[in-house]
């Protein structure tokens, strides 16, 4: 997301001496990607942020095919996924391919003994219940029922939760994670057709730093495996930083929707994009104003992307049997559409009042036997009149 931010405390110049108050000086890190050419932030720290104590043997947590090979349009009853106390161990990769890997979670307790990162992908988290607050070393965001967190490959963090009853969808991208770029001019600023503008975004703020040495337990994912590294002294001492490389909010009750005389194809509902896949919101909405436009979407062939969708609330004009938490698993390579008479049941219906996220991905998927555990066995045959 090309939109400048800084916290705290920094020197006038880039790279140059910037003291504390007893005359030691701090110490910069750039925080980047894509080599030196994608974006960054730079960072300044109370103590050296190479300080490793120990490192223990890792954790093999690489997510194993249960399908391989899959053409079977699927239900997926999300939550049925049992919470779990730890905010690690609750995370469930039920989809996944070299791009992406789709994961649900029902974690009960905060995170507070340990910090995390993901050295292998940028995360997008997707809040569908629960409240509470993302912690990093560039600062705090709060968050809420309907908010994505992007959270960019590399950034050192804590969750905590307000309560105990909390439901995320997430993606791990092995690819960065924007927002589209046809909504953005060659600048970088949202242009006025987007569906959101930079001031719809959670931005990092109360930036504490913690001057504590010690041992503190880093859990870092990096090539499937989660490595448990001691640091010296606390992930949490920035005192300043400012650049372009941080993690940030979303809510998607702050996507406008683009409607149309007809029915509009998916990408009107586009809020983030990579490389590989893509992330849409479907949120409430008028429907087509044509005087015999017909609401419920056409049927459609995936010939090049497998479409996943998360059913968030509300109704769904061209499902039947569709609840909170359910995901639908449409793969490339057959058609899919409306459900036997929602098509026509839609006609003349003005508004919808659905809330769902969906993930396209130009790869197919795997599943793991944790998708199949919760796969209700018989949506393929949903078509059947």
């Amino acid at each position: 997301m090309p939109l400048y931010h800084k916290l705290g405390k920094i020197p006038q110049k880039r790279h140059t001496i910037f003291k504390k108050d007893n005359g030691d000086l701090h110490y910069e890190q750039l925080f980047g990607t894509i080599g030196f050419d994608g974006m960054s932030s730079l960072i300044y720290h109370l103590h050296r942020p190479t300080q490793i104590k120990t490192i223990e043997e890792p954790l093999d947590i690489t997510p194993k095919a249960a399908v391989e090979y899959n053409i079977t349009s699927r239900l997926l009853e999300g939550f049925q996924i049992r919470p779990e106390e730890d905010y690690l161990e609750s995370r469930n990769t039920i989809l996944f391919n070299s791009d992406v890997h789709v994961a649900l979670a029902a974690p009960r307790s905060s995170v507070s003994d340990y910090f995390y990162k993901n050295a292998d992908a940028d995360e997008l988290l997707f809040v569908h219940r629960g409240t509470g607050t993302l912690k990093t070393f560039l600062g705090e965001i709060p968050f809420e029922y309907g908010d994505y967190l992007l959270i960019p490959r590399g950034m050192i963090y804590q969750i905590e939760f307000d309560g105990a009853d909390n439901r995320l969808l997430i993606a791990e991208s092995y690819h960065p994670i924007y927002t589209p770029k046809r909504y953005r001019n060659w600048f970088g600023q949202h242009l006025e057709h987007s569906p959101f503008c930079e001031r719809d975004f959670k931005l990092p703020g109360n930036l504490e730093a913690f001057d504590e040495k010690g041992e503190f337990l880093l859990k870092i994912k990096k090539q499937g495996q989660l490595h448990h590294v001691v640091y010296a002294t606390h992930p949490f001492d920035v005192v300043g930083w400012d650049g372009y490389n941080y993690p940030y909010g979303f809510s998607i009750h702050n996507f406008e929707p683009i409607t149309g005389r007809v029915h509009q194809p998916p990408p009107v509902h586009q809020t983030f994009e990579t490389s590989a896949f893509v992330v849409c919101s479907f949120v409430p909405r008028l429907y087509d104003y044509h005087p015999e436009a017909i609401p419920a979407p056409y049927n459609h062939s995936n010939i090049d992307s497998d479409e996943v969708l998360y059913y968030v609330d509300g109704d769904f004009v061209s499902r039947k049997n569709i609840d909170k938490g359910y995901i639908s698993l449409h793969p490339a390579g057959i058609p899919h559409g409306p459900h036997p008479g929602t098509y026509e049941a839609s006609i003349g219906k003005t508004k919808t009042e659905e809330l769902a996220v969906m993930i396209d991905t130009f790869k197919p998927l795997q599943l793991t036997q944790t998708a199949l555990d919760i796969d209700d066995g018989k949506y393929y045959k949903s078509w059947l009149e």
